[in-house]
């Protein structure tokens, strides 16, 4: 009975202190028509800490979307276009020498903001990719002897179009762990394109105030920590991650042949609090499975592994997360 008081008390409490999510989410609403995936999967990312990997076709309000976000908490925004003769200094900065002072200084690059852009990410070489994937790991640059903090909060967007392989260079299936979610966009329904139509032919432009500044978003993470998680929540969670990597020991003896590797304890720590981060947005003080449910393909896709037998059969990591969800014994 204490236990029930407590979590109807939290409730409450996440109830009220998750108000600025439908501020932030009024703001993209004014600049971004449909596409409600895409804005969540932002939050998600921003309120849990992760990074995000975008698949999808140009034109889907990619750049717009994050655009929108940073203007929204007055943060410092940058973007880095990916190409195939891009250098780590590029991203992460350099020594500079000055002949004035006889001296070298530091020349901090665009990864220096709180909000990154990676357009493109797979048209860079590996020497690149690794370079931003560190930053985003570790939190910090290193330039010759000093280590410099990048600031907070520090998110990632990072995108590849999924159409387009030539002159490409994939990421490894090690480093793409690294995001705490890829998110696969769609093109908008026919009456939100319609409106996207009437928006950008207005001669009124909409202009994006701040809402929030980053000391809240700060002050946001901590509260999203105090989301109840139940242990039979997660249980469901482990269970999800261990059948992408023994199927059968969940029943599901046609996938064992098709998986080539399954997800790391990273998936299960991201899936944790990507349902967290998700149960707040709805401003709900604990965790359901609906909300695991809701974020299992983006938080797994990209983690798990197809093997040769897949790729012949046109198995995806869509339809083997959906297995698995549809058939781990739900709390």
């Amino acid at each position: 009975m204490a236990e029930s008081i407590d979590i109807r008390e939290l409730n409450e409490r996440i109830e009220k202190q998750s108000t600025f999510v439908t501020n932030l989410m009024t703001g993209m609403d004014q600049a971004i028509i449909g596409q409600k995936h895409l804005v969540e999967s932002l939050l998600i990312g921003l309120l849990s800490d992760g990074h995000i990997l975008l698949e999808g076709v140009p034109g889907l309000a990619k750049t717009k979307a994050i655009r929108t976000l940073a203007a929204l908490i007055d943060a410092k925004f940058s973007r880095i276009q990916f190409t195939p003769d891009l250098l780590p200094a590029d991203v992460v900065g350099t020594m500079v020498y000055n002949q004035k002072e006889s001296s070298f200084e530091v020349k901090k690059g665009p990864v220096f903001a709180n909000f990154v852009l990676a357009d493109e990410i797979n048209r860079a070489p590996a020497k690149v990719q690794s370079a931003l994937l560190e930053a985003m790991q570790e939190r910090q640059v290193t330039l010759s002897t000093t280590t410099y903090e990048l600031p907070k909060p520090f998110l990632v967007l990072a995108t590849q179009n999924p159409i387009e392989q030539e002159g490409t260079y994939p990421l490894p299936e090690a480093q793409v762990d690294r995001f705490m979610m890829k998110v696969v966009i769609d093109y908008p329904k026919l009456d939100e394109e319609k409106r996207i139509i009437r928006q950008n032919i207005s001669p009124e432009q909409t202009i994006i105030r701040p809402v929030m500044g980053t000391a809240e978003i700060d002050a946001a993470r901590k509260v999203v920590s105090q989301v109840y998680l139940d242990e039979k929540i997660e249980q469901y969670i482990a269970d999800i991650v261990f059948a992408t990597r023994f199927p059968d020991k969940y029943g599901l003896k046609d996938l064992v042949g098709l998986i080539g590797f399954g997800g790391s304890p990273r998936a299960s720590i991201n899936l944790a609090l990507a349902s967290r981060a998700y149960a707040f947005i709805k401003h709900r003080g604990y965790v359901i499975p609906e909300d695991v449910r809701a974020v299992a393909h983006d938080v797994l896709r990209h983690r798990i592994g197809l093997t040769y037998e897949a790729e012949a059969s046109n198995v995806t990591q869509e339809e083997i997360v959906s297995k698995i969800i549809n058939k781990v014994e739900v709390p």
